[in-house]
């Protein structure tokens, strides 16, 4: 039987384990949910003893935080292990880490079109930086840079840079998030979370995400405006990293929220915030941006590491 490499996609809330075999296509794909399990070891676990066929030799997973050694830790949930002693516990050969966001950017080039829902017009520049970055729990970011073999992915920890105020409505929700939380990080807002907060300050009514996105898309006035106002946000600050590095190579949209609103992008202010960046509206309104529609995009680039590693096995 061929050997097969253990893919995990690990994010604050949600965890998409799976399977691949040599072509690195995930198979036996499942979708937990972290509240569900009490560690990382223990839902890993359960995943193997329910599948059959011959045992993974090895492992490759996508974590949402920083890869810094050999203990690793959520930035978003209370769960962190060691990669060795997690390796030793499943029986691997090898187990592979690394930043959920940066896993996600090597499957960027195996999407397709259809994977894909372009926000406004631009031109790529071949050969030249892309951006990927996007709300879930948190906001998580990467940068793709082309080489001449291949492509280097940098991990990013933008989600945790300070957010500014430009508009009267945006210091208002700043000054609230100032007095509940202390210094305001963009993913206090630009995540599933951040969102809840923002709907909260503007209208007084706490709603999930999920509630919030859905009435937005049937059209309610209040809801539709909290994910405007997000969305003017998210096109500010993906300009901002946008001129940061030069990403005329295009701008990629991730994150469960970032999909769920997909559909809102076109008629909010987010394009005209993306390129409200003086002296450089120009520079911006060249680049191309879009929204990652595909369900699992984070196994597909660990999927495509874990093809790799299973050649080492």
């Amino acid at each position: 039987m061929a050997p097969t490499v253990l893919l995990a996609d690990i994010g604050g809330t949600t965890t998409r384990v799976a399977r691949a075999g040599a072509d690195g296509i995930p198979f036996d794909v499942r979708l937990e949910a972290n509240d569900s399990y009490a560690s990382l070891e223990d839902l890993l676990g359960t995943y193997l003893a329910s599948v059959s066929g011959a045992a993974p030799t090895c492992g490759a997973l996508a974590v949402a935080g920083p890869i810094d050694g050999d203990d690793v830790r959520l930035t978003n949930r209370n769960w962190r292990f060691s990669t060795q002693k997690l390796a030793a516990g499943l029986s691997f050969q090898r187990l592979t880490v690394l930043n959920d966001f940066e896993a996600f950017a090597h499957g960027l080039p195996l999407l397709t079109r259809d994977d894909l829902l372009e926000v406004g017009t631009g031109r790529a520049v071949a050969g030249a930086p892309m951006l990927l970055s996007g709300p879930g729990t948190g906001l998580g970011t990467a940068i793709i840079l082309p080489r001449e073999a291949g492509y280097e992915v940098l991990a990013s920890e933008a989600g945790h840079m300070r957010l500014g105020a430009v508009t009267t409505d945006e210091a208002r929700i700043v000054a609230h998030l100032v007095r509940d939380l202390g210094p305001v990080s963009v993913e206090h807002v630009l995540s599933g979370p951040g969102l809840v907060r923002l709907h909260r300050i503007l209208s007084g009514e706490s709603l999930s995400s999920h509630a919030i996105i859905k009435a937005a898309l049937d059209g309610q006035r209040q809801e539709k405006e909290s994910c405007h106002i997000f969305l003017r946000l998210l096109g500010r600050v993906l300009g901002d990293l946008a001129l940061a590095i030069d990403a005329k190579g295009g701008v990629f949209v991730g994150g469960g929220v970032g999909r769920a609103m997909a559909h809102l992008f076109a008629e909010s202010p987010f394009r005209t915030a993306f390129e409200e960046h003086p002296p450089y509206h120009d520079r911006l309104a060249q680049i191309p941006i879009n929204v990652v529609m595909h369900a699992t995009p984070g196994l597909v680039g660990i999927g495509e590491i874990g093809r790799r590693l299973l050649v080492e096995c």
